[in-house]
């Protein structure tokens, strides 16, 4: 009886989710088609702003935003059904909004939809969004867990991150020829390893509390892994941006002196000083020092020649933990983050994501040994440190398979690599679709790995005397 109340609420709330986004999606969509066809019979102004600079970028952008907001929602409550994360829907959302396939099936409603002025300030909007996320990201890395498990966690994450280095060297070695253009191949060969070795800490988390295993021993190791992952994957990430933009090795020294730099002063100066200042301020005015914060210490990290994520993200880090007004003011804004600004990053993303670059040859070949080699470095390097380590085989296993959770954070990286033309829109396209292989993957690999669990030792009967 309790089951059945609970299924018919359960289709209940699934009815309510489903009938809210549909009153979000509909009417825009009939927005989009009404407009679209009304812009063919309008008529050429022969003066005026909008005929010198070509369609109304403001009104396109308000049309735009509930289209991406509304296919981000539904998309992420289908990827909930499915058993898997939200994000990964929001995702495969952006894509789908994208060239790959809206720009193919209706060809005149993308053009009209995401004309240059809209994408551009979709980019700025996503970007915006991009560096509060990653403030985000930083706060929620338990520093204190990762110095209590120390070396396993540290052995397994290095070793993760290690291998699948070794593997992704090799494999820009084989690309190189075909793929490089005209960047280094320093620089080609340290982003494409580095692209092998990312753990998406946020989806991993959301992975690990859906399926109740975030309090478990598994779950507490695998987030302190993927924390010192994230933290040693963007100072490698740091390197790369360094040494592309970097021109000269004695520029790109300069650059990688200026970030320790920076880091030392953002621990042992900003921190402190933050601490003070944010204890004494009211509340209403610690969610505008935090922004100010945040930008400014992107704005640093981006005119020292690094990307301005990592200025965001290590705010973050060194931002107060357990005042519970900087976790209300960093709740707020969360809200706006994940539920605006992120689906901006997702479909900017997606309208960079053309699958019809791969043809229907080599490339697709290409593209499932990238996958393979990501799958195979992340899932060994970590399954073998784990053991190594003393961790049982079906919690080892179970950590690759968590480990080869690629997901926002790799997103992150591969859009700093095309913008900084380190890849190709060809290679960016392949690495997008390892980075959703290796994701979905994840919740279906833990659940195949539940069920070999370890039997019980039989007891033998004991016999009864039966004699008089």
């Amino acid at each position: 009886m309790e089951s059945a109340v609970q299924e018919r609420s359960g289709r209940t709330a699934l009815r309510r989710i489903l009938v809210g986004a549909a009153l979000i999606a509909v009417p825009a969509a009939v927005v989009v088609v009404v407009l679209g066809l009304g812009s063919a019979y309008a008529p050429v102004a022969s003066t005026g702003a909008k005929a010198a600079g070509g369609p109304d970028t403001y009104a396109r952008l308000l049309v735009a935003l509930p289209v991406i907001l509304g296919a981000c929602h539904l998309a992420g409550v289908l990827a909930r059904r499915l058993g898997q994360p939200a994000v990964i829907g929001e995702i495969v959302a952006g894509i789908l909004l994208g060239p790959s396939l809206f720009g193919i099936v209706w060809p005149a409603a993308f053009g009209w939809l995401f004309p240059g002025g809209v994408v551009s300030a979709i980019n700025i909007l996503s970007q915006l969004g991009l560096i509060f996320f990653m403030y985000l990201v930083g706060s929620e890395i338990d520093l204190d867990a990762v110095r209590r498990r120390g070396f396993t966690a540290v052995t397994v994450s290095q070793v993760s991150i290690a291998l699948p280095m070794v593997c992704g060297i090799v494999l820009a070695l084989a690309m190189y020829p075909d793929f490089g253009g005209d960047v280094g191949f320093l620089a080609f060969g340290l982003f494409i390893a580095v692209s092998m070795s990312v753990t998406a800490f946020p989806v991993l988390a959301r992975i690990l509390t859906d399926r109740g295993l975030a309090k478990t021993p598994l779950g507490a190791l695998a987030l302190t892994c993927a924390a010192v992952d994230d933290v040693a994957a963007w100072c490698l990430l740091a390197v790369v941006v360094a040494v592309s933009q970097g021109g000269t090795p004695s520029e790109a020294f300069l650059t990688v002196g200026l970030t320790l730099v920076f880091v030392v002063a953002m621990i042992y100066v900003v921190r402190p000083l933050l601490a003070k200042v944010l204890a004494r301020v009211p509340e209403s005015a610690v969610l505008a020092i935090l922004l100010g914060g945040i930008m400014l210490s992107a704005l640093a990290t981006n005119e020292i020649g690094i990307h301005a994520i990592f200025g965001a993200f290590l705010f973050g880090v060194i931002a107060p933990r357990k005042d519970p007004v900087v976790a209300r003011a960093a709740g707020k804004l969360g809200s706006v983050t994940l539920t605006l600004l992120l689906p901006l990053f997702f479909a900017y993303t997606g309208l960079h994501t053309e699958f019809s670059l791969l043809g229907s040859g080599p490339l697709w070949l290409w593209t499932v040994l990238i996958t393979a080699v990501a799958v195979f470095g992340k899932w060994v390097g970590s399954t073998t440190a784990a053991r190594l380590t003393g961790v049982g085989w079906r919690e080892s296993l179970s950590l690759g398979a968590l480990m080869n959770c690629r997901g926002l954070t790799e997103l992150v990286v591969l859009n700093v690599g095309l913008q900084l033309k380190v890849i190709s829109p060809a290679v960016f396209a392949m690495l997008v679709i390892m980075t959703l292989v290796s994701t979905i993957a994840t919740a279906p690999a833990l659940a195949l790995i539940s069920k070999f669990k370890t039997r019980p030792p039989v007891q033998r009967r004991r016999k009864v005397d039966r004699t008089p």
